[in-house]
Parts: C-alpha cells; structure tokens; sequence
C-alpha cells in the first residue's frame, strides 16, 4: 500500500448552516467556521470536509445548487471562502468540499434554458422524456417517495429526478455534461482544494432507453442506474483529465454497494476514486433506513470484518459512524442516558482503530445526542416530511408511531446546531437559530468537555494522536476475534512485529472477555481505555460499555 496524506489523515466533516454563526441571523456561515479553525486545530484534525456552501435556493439544505461557482448568500462570499481555505491551510488543515453532480438545482441556468423548448442546446443536459399515454416516461421512484418524474407544461414532457423534483438529474452521457463536471472540478483545485467528496457517485449513470425496474429496498428501478452501465468510465475520465493532475483526494458516497463493486471504484490501479463510503454498517438497526429493527451486534462485526478484509491491501476504507444524513451514533447503537460517555467512547474505539479514513461529524466528539423533538414542526428536513407523509396517508401508521420514527432516524438529529457552551442557544447563535438546538446544551457542550479530563473530547483527541503516532493503527492488517459473542468486539491488527489488539463491549452487562490464543501477554502496553485499569493484560469482566486497546510487541 503507497502511503499517503489523506490514509494517514483525520477527517472533520462540518455541516455549515449548523457548526457557528458569526453575523446573528440563526445560520452557521463561513466567518464562523473561522472563527472555529483553532478548535479543530487543537483537536488534531488533518482534513476538514465541508458539507455545500455553493448558491442554491435550499430546497435539499444546499444540496441542490444553482451555481457551482460562488458561495451562498447566507453562508457569506466566495472572499470569506479565501480566507477560510487560507486560514486551514496556514494551520496545516486540507479542505476537501462537495461534488453535487449527479443532479442541479431547478433554478439553475442550464436547467432554466432546458425548460425553454425540446431544441434547445441546454435539453440534452438533463432527462426530459414523453409521457406513455397518460402515464409517466417510467415507473422509476425517488429517493424522497413518489415518483421520479415530474412534468413540464411548457414543452409537454417529463424530467428525471431521483432526489426533490427540484433536483432535475444530469445527463452524463452527453460529453459536455462531463466537460462542465470537469472544469467545476478544476475550478476549485486551481482555488486551493485538497479533495472532494462526491455525492451519490455511483448512481450518476443510467442505462439507455431508461426502462421499467423493479422493486427494491424501497425504490422502484434502481437496477438501472445503482452502479450504472458506464460510471467506471466516466469517473477513469474524470481522474485522467483532471483530478490525477493535483495532489488531491476523493471520495465517493455510493449507495447499494457491495465490496466486490466497491474495489472497481477504489482500486488504486483503477484510477477512480480514493476511497468510498458504503451504507452497509447504517442498516444494522433497519431493514432500510424507517423500518426499524433492534440493533445486532454480530450483524454489525460480520459487515465491518467484511468490508476490512476484502478492501485491505486492495484498496482504501472510510471509518464513519454519522454524517449530515445519519442520526447520532451514541442515541443509535449506544445508551444515551445512563451510559452516554463510556458508550461513545467505546463505539469511537471499535471504528477509529480499523484501517481506513477516519470521518468525524461536528459534534460526535461532545457526544451529542439525537434531538427527540416532540412536534412535527420542529423538524425542516424534506426527506423527513415526505416519509412521514408516505407513513400517514399511504402505510396508515399513527401520529405517534411516525414521530417515535423520527426520534430515531431523522436527518435533523444530526443537524441540530453544534453546542459549543451553556450560553442561550448553546454559543451557536445570538438568535433563534434556523433549527432548535437540543435541549440537553447546558450538559453536553465543548466548553464543559474540554474542561473535564475524562471527557468524551478528551478521548477523541488521544484517539487521533494515537493515529499520529503509531503506524499500525493506520496500515495494519486486521483479524476478528470471537466473531459469534453477542457482546463483545474484539480485533487484532498486525504491522511488522506489532500487534494491537482492541476490546469493546457493547452493553451493559458483565461479559467475561477471554485472551484470543497467540496473544502475548508479557509484552503489552496499554494504549487507551475508557475505565481506569492496570496495565498487564488477563482475562477479565467487562464494566458497562468497557473499552480497551492494548499494544503488543
């Protein structure tokens, strides 16, 4: 494996119009990210990934953009960008920002000129089809419910749109489609950008004639564009023409992906992508993402040990637990009440010491928490009013049994603003913020874990200078341990003559932990634990939610 910055690098993913709002309107902007550049400094974050900052009428929370080239109005000017890009790299901190090019904004001048009429230069960009009879060009569905078709009086016929109707896809089979790609891409590499994360990558090919599908894991006909007939070749072109000629990174958020699909993008003899985030590991606690099922332990330790081993040595993995589009962690696979320190502590040590990219989602460090909003008027989200509308009207599911959905899988949980202190509105804003920030603030801030030396912050800041410091936990190898315990996680990882070897429970109860046969236990060192334990190594009972990482010469 050719070592390189971004593999031994630790990643901040920051949710704009939620991480710090320096100008007292209730939403996060780019000044305050810079005001905010010491905290990851001190955190010891490497790479900072910026969730859309780019124009965009916020119909998808800046995931549908009007203009790829300027910076939104609320979050401040392409200026304010500079000098944040120039801040993080005076600190030594790279930028990687997000492609959003499988789909544009509505509002966005190509499609603007698409609309016109069906022989305008700018039609071909997008999928503009003639209904069949009355019915629409497919039966193909949206990521968001409902159809994925929507339709134009001007010209009589329908556009394409996997996401809000207010996201048209893009046409990448027409070369000047895939031309306009690159020179946004060169745009921003020329500005100083280290990298990109690539929105929904793998579905940004569809195959011709755009037939009926079938249904699947909620979607109707996904078979025609999830890892479509030429993405390889479109992204091979992409990293040729462009990206190969920069010292930068990318990595591809690719849905329904398996490890065998994923090497084709993230092979380093492929040329495509550095790395990829698969959604594997989020649906342990759901059949798919609002059909909740309990949380499995084994289930989760089979996906993981698959996605190390098949990738390793091959190719490159991403460590995540949440982002911008997934609930928080400690509230899903942890105790958010009684046990919330050691839980999250223990679930940061089972991902963070696996080989890959570690990504960590502002606030995941403080332990935040899902919001438990109790009114359907405290959620903005659109995917979540279109699920519980599609809950309501078309499955017949209570008011109640929707918000406790909610409770646990909303995207809001994850967007609520960064607590920052027990100021009013947790030291986000001076204002009502543009989301409520959650009520439990005044425990659960940076100011109070930065002052507490057992914090969960503090833990995360040896974490990552663990990372710094040993060569293992990056570029080791890996083997489970006890794969069949209901419990427990227990992994090696081996480097030259180094072992690591990390213990995690994930409950509350006492759970004997058995030294796996060929470990040596005269020559340990206790790296991290999150109780207070002697160094040497034996057999012992787990506390709640025990975490330990030993090295072994």
């Amino acid at each position: 494996m050719k070592k390189t910055w971004y593999k031994e690098g630790v990643v901040y993913q920051i949710y704009p119009r939620s991480f710090k709002d320096s100008n007292h309107d209730g939403i996060g902007d780019i000044r305050g990210i810079i005001e905010k550049i010491d905290y990851l400094k001190d955190l010891g974050i490497d790479i900072v990934w910026l969730s859309p900052v780019y124009q965009s009428p916020n119909d998808d929370n800046g995931y549908d953009i009007s203009d790829y080239k300027d910076i939104m109005d609320e979050f401040g000017t392409l200026d304010d960008w500079k000098e944040m890009i120039d801040a993080l790299h005076e600190r030594g901190i790279k930028l990687v920002m997000d492609l959003v090019v499988n789909h544009t904004s509505d509002e966005h001048p190509w499609f603007l000129e698409s609309k016109k009429s069906k022989d305008n230069p700018y039609r071909d960009y997008y999928f503009w089809r003639k209904g069949k009879g009355k019915k629409k060009p497919n039966n193909w569905t949206s990521f968001f419910t409902g159809s994925a078709w929507e339709y134009d009086e001007q010209t009589n016929e329908f556009y394409m749109h996997l996401f809000s109707k207010k996201q048209p896809d893009l046409n990448w089979d027409n070369p000047k489609v895939r031309q306009e790609v690159k020179d946004i891409i060169q745009y921003w590499l020329d500005l100083g950008v280290d990298g990109f994360r690539c929105d929904v990558i793998n579905i940004i090919s569809k195959k011709e004639g755009l037939p009926d599908g079938k249904w699947r894991l909620g979607l109707v006909g996904s078979e025609h564009y999830m890892n479509g007939p030429n993405v390889h070749d479109y992204l091979k072109e992409i990293n040729r023409d462009v990206l190969s000629k920069y010292d930068c990174f990318t990595v591809g958020e690719t849905v329904f992906v398996s490890t065998k699909e994923a090497l084709k993008y993230v092979d380093e003899n492929n040329h495509e992508l550095s790395m990829i985030f698969h959604f594997d590991h989020m649906s342990v606690d759901n059949i798919f993402k609002w059909f909740i099922r309990p949380f499995k332990l084994r289930k989760l330790k089979k996906i993981l040990s698959k996605w190390q081993n098949d990738i390793n040595g091959k190719g490159w993995n991403s460590l995540y637990l949440e982002n911008h589009d997934q609930p928080r962690i400690v509230s899903r696979w942890g105790d958010d009440k009684e046990y919330r320190i050691e839980s999250a502590k223990s679930l940061a040590t089972m991902i963070y010491f696996q080989q890959g990219t570690p990504y960590i989602y502002q606030g995941q460090e403080i332990g935040m928490t899902n919001a438990y909003f109790k009114d359907l008027s405290q959620y903005k989200d659109v995917e979540t009013y279109n699920i519980y509308k599609l809950g309501r009207e078309k499955l017949h599911l209570s008011h109640k049994r929707m918000m406790k959905k909610l409770q646990y899988m909303s995207r809001d949980n994850a967007r609520t603003p960064m607590q920052w202190s027990d100021d009013v509105f947790a030291g986000f804003s001076t204002v009502e913020p543009w989301i409520e920030v959650n009520s439990n603030y005044k425990d659960i801030n940076v100011l109070n874990s930065k002052e507490k030396k057992d914090s969960i912050y503090q833990y995360y800041k040896k974490i990552i200078s663990l990372r710094k410091q040993y060569d293992i936990i990056v570029y080791g190898d890996y083997k489970e341990h006890d794969k069949k315990n209901k419990y427990l996680y227990i992994y090696e990882r081996n480097l030259n003559n180094e072992k690591l070897l990390v213990i995690t429970s994930f409950t509350k109860k006492k759970v004997l932990f058995k030294i796996p046969e060929g470990i040596n236990v005269e020559k340990v060192k206790l790296l991290l634990s999150n109780y207070e334990v002697n160094e040497s190594l034996t057999d012992f009972y787990t506390r709640p939610y025990e975490a330990r990482v030993y090295l072994i010469k």
